[in-house]
This record gives C-alpha cells, sequence and structure tokens, in this order.
C-alpha cells in the first residue's frame, strides 16, 4: 500500500472518529429535547476519553449559563481536575454562542467540533467570531459540519413542534 493510501484510512478514521463522538452529542441532545430544552448536546474528549458530558438545561435548572458546552466544560474541568483543557476537544452539535465560545477560548480547548451553523447566535464564525478573534491569545482548530444534517434537523422539529403547540 502506498504512503497516500496509509493517509487516506488515517484521515478516514479521524472522520469516523469525529461522527462516533457526535453521535453522543446527538444522543445528549435527545435527552434535552426529552426535557422541553433547547436539543443541544456536547462532549469534551480528552486523550481519545470522554470527560465530560453536557446538554441543555437552562430551563430546568433556571441557569442562563446551562448551556450543553458550559455543561460539558465543567464536568471535563472537575473530572481533570483543571479549569484549562488543553489537548481537548469539545464536540457539539450546534455552533457555540459568544458566552460558550468565550468559556472555550478560557479553557484553552485545543479543537471545536461542531455540527449546525448557528445563524442566529453562532460565535465560531455566523455572526461572532470569538473562537478565534485576532485579539484573543488563544487560537484553536475548528471542524464544522459533521453530521450537520442531523444536527439541524433535530432543531428544526423541535421548533417545528414547539410552534405547532402554540
Amino acid at each position: 500500500m502506498s504512503a497516500s493510501g496509509r493517509g487516506d484510512e488515517l484521515w478516514m478514521d479521524e472522520v469516523r472518529m469525529q461522527e462516533v463522538r457526535m453521535e453522543e452529542a446527538l444522543r445528549l441532545a435527545r435527552l434535552a429535547e426529552v426535557a422541553g430544552e433547547v436539543p443541544v448536546g456536547a462532549v469534551v474528549v480528552c486523550e481519545g476519553v470522554i470527560v465530560g458530558r453536557g446538554w441543555n438545561q437552562v430551563i430546568s435548572t433556571s441557569d442562563p449559563t446551562a448551556h450543553a458546552e458550559m455543561q460539558a466544560l465543567r464536568e471535563a474541568a472537575r473530572q481533570l481536575g483543571n479549569y484549562r483543557l488543553p489537548g481537548c476537544q469539545l464536540y457539539v452539535t450546534l455552533e457555540p454562542c459568544a458566552m460558550c465560545a468565550g468559556a472555550i477560548v478560557h479553557a484553552r480547548i485545543q479543537r471545536l467540533v461542531f455540527g449546525a451553523r448557528d445563524p442566529k447566535a453562532g460565535a465560531a464564525g455566523s455572526i461572532f467570531e470569538v473562537i478565534n478573534h485576532p485579539a484573543l491569545n488563544h487560537r484553536l482548530e475548528v471542524v464544522e459540519g459533521v453530521l450537520a444534517g442531523r444536527c439541524q434537523e433535530i432543531l428544526q422539529s423541535f421548533f417545528r413542534e414547539r410552534r405547532g403547540a402554540d
């Protein structure tokens, strides 16, 4: 096998691993949906292991900061014993808002992987560019569009149902 063939295999392995992790974030998003929350899920991965999980819980906790990303970052920080999470990746079904993007930068996440763009509040390029703003001292890799169709569908379905119930 050629060297380029092995490189293709490694790339495909990485893509598949991103999809597996996004599947877990989607599973968590469904927990939020069942609870009547906006269906967003997130996982933090460090050294190949999920160390933080979260889903939107703003309504159930009466906490405006209880976004999926914040929940996952908090759990990962507790698990690892450090508010800094260098070398870790965050997988989230929806592009982070400005609050979550700020926390991601502050935590020194190495890579953000998200599914669907958020055209109303996205802070990784859709509306704002908080994630890799040139004035900030931390840069991270951003991968967007992993299982985007499924991530977008769960949100659209949730809001269609809510509009129909009103």
